[in-house]
């Protein structure tokens, strides 16, 4: 994760500074410490009738090649369901109504700090899957014959489903 070097307010360059316990950035000028906080993001346990859930095959960093659950990044004028359904139809071309959240979970990212993961689960869904967006291949695989997962909080929440809402 990149360190901040400059205010997002004023411009001024940021410093060090132990305040409420931890380490901060802090801003001399403006006289306030740099709050970061986790990135928030969701994605989707989409299950057909067998229980077999589709995957998308990732085509970016992190974990290129991986398999993982359609999902992604929410926007600042989203609701995580929203985000969950836009990133579902953006990697999938589906388009599909959630039925309950799975969890939340926070990971450890090189790139961001902390993702904060919403996972919800969509059995009610319609479209002709195609990889979109940032999945070179989308398939559907029966939960014994799973490929390795690309992220732990999307394993967490497929072994969620799997336990308690598959039929």
């Amino acid at each position: 994760m990149r360190i901040k070097k400059f205010c997002h307010y004023c411009g001024s360059r940021l410093v060090d500074k132990h305040i409420e316990g931890r380490d901060r950035r802090y801003c001399a000028t403006c006289n306030e410490p740099l709050y970061e906080n986790p990135i928030p993001a969701t994605c989707v346990v989409v299950a057909d009738h067998l229980n077999k859930i589709w995957l998308v095959k990732r085509s970016v960093e992190p974990k290129i090649g991986y398999w993982c659950l359609p999902g992604g990044f929410m926007e600042l004028d989203e609701a995580p369901e929203e985000a969950a359904l836009r990133e579902l139809k953006e990697e999938t071309n589906i388009t599909g109504k959630i039925e309950i959240l799975l969890g939340i979970n926070a990971n450890p990212s090189d790139g961001y700090g902390t993702v904060l993961m919403a996972g919800y689960l969509v059995l009610d869904y319609s479209g002709e899957p195609l990889a979109g967006d940032d999945a070179s291949d989308i398939a559907c695989f029966h939960p014994d014959e799973l490929p390795e997962i690309a992220f732990k909080s999307h394993e967490q929440f497929i072994r969620i489903f799997l336990g308690s809402y598959a039929h």
